[in-house]
């Protein structure tokens, strides 16, 4: 939660459907430094910015860091139907006219991009530039069809990528994750990046892992103290809400808002900054970076020697691009 892990910079609000939302915010120094919306993924929480939190006020950058639906101090409906990207990119622009912020740079991570990629869709005025991090840009009617995707990896890279995405589509994968939490942060937060490959995304693994109890050492870049906090934010509101996500995207949640969407709103024009790994064996590189491509015409791209974690793992390097990449969109 954001008041667990920032309380001098926690703030609640209520929008106007209803729903309320946790997040950590400072205002930039001056009107000349851009304020970021940090868009955490799965399984995190505004949290998961902290690194980013801390460093970019002190180069007067402002920081928005919402606990996203589902998470923290955020409203966690159990309907999945309440999980659109419209719906919740509405929600990011409400939260950004609460803070008086006009237009700023948006950052995401894993499923925080799925959301980002929905901002320049429907609220393309609001936003300077786009920084997907580790997950290509999704364009509009983008379907993760996970069998297919399971197929084309397993005869391409040799073995399957995101047969988890089947597990988190039941019921079962809330008790399971509810009922084993240390299994499921050695699977996602993994000390060995190599453990994406072999038990997460072949078909069956992650269930099997997390319903075994098994967990590895902690990985150096998220300490001991880190993880009680992490293990605080998600006792309050446990997997449903999480795993809601994913659902969402299963189930075609967003199918009719995006059928309407037309064929030139589906590129994304303003700068972007696409920064991937080399060791993320799920959201791979080489898939990422085509796709990435493909849909955002102004784009750079950022690979870094580590894995999917690249704002925990190489925070100081992050940081920096996010300030170069700032300081060349407000030219």
């Amino acid at each position: 939660m954001a008041s667990i892990a920032f309380p001098t910079l926690a703030k609640k609000a209520t929008l106007a459907d209803g729903t309320t939302y946790g997040y950590v915010t400072v205002a930039p120094a001056s009107a000349s430094k851009p304020t970021f919306l940090l868009l955490h993924g799965y399984p995190s929480s505004s949290y998961d910015w902290r690194h980013q939190i801390e460093a970019l006020p002190k180069s007067g950058y402002g920081v928005l860091a919402p606990d996203l639906l589902g998470y923290g101090d955020t409203d966690k409906p159990g309907d999945v139907g309440c999980y659109r990207m419209k719906t919740m990119a509405g929600h990011m622009i409400e939260l950004l006219d609460i803070e008086k912020v006009q237009s700023c740079i948006a950052v995401g991570h894993d499923w925080g991009v799925g959301l980002l990629s929905r901002l320049p869709t429907y609220h393309t005025d609001r936003f300077l530039g786009i920084v997907p991090i580790s997950v290509s840009y999704l364009e509009p009617g983008f379907v993760l069809d996970a069998d297919a995707f399971n197929d084309m990896t397993e005869n391409a890279f040799g073995y399957a990528a995101y047969g988890y995405w089947k597990w988190h589509n039941t019921e079962e994968a809330v008790k399971d994750c509810d009922e084993n939490p240390a299994s499921v942060f050695s699977l996602f937060y993994p000390t060995d990046p190599e453990l994406f490959k072999t038990d997460l995304g072949p078909v069956g693994k992650a269930a099997a892992f997390v319903t075994s109890g098994q967990t590895t050492a902690s990985p150096s870049w998220y300490s001991t103290d880190e993880q009680a906090v992490r293990s605080k934010i998600f006792d309050k509101g446990g997997y449903r809400g999480p795993l809601n996500w994913y659902k969402a995207a299963t189930r075609g949640v967003n199918s009719a808002d995006e059928a309407e969407v037309p064929p030139e709103k589906k590129l994304c024009l303003l700068p972007t900054l696409l920064i991937i790994s080399e060791l993320d064996y799920v959201a791979r590189a080489d898939m990422q970076i085509p796709r990435t491509k493909e849909w955002c015409p102004n784009l750079r791209v950022k690979t870094l020697d580590c894995g999917h974690w690249i704002q925990l793992e190489r925070p100081a390097v992050v940081n920096a691009l996010l300030e170069e990449f700032a300081a060349e969109v407000c030219k």
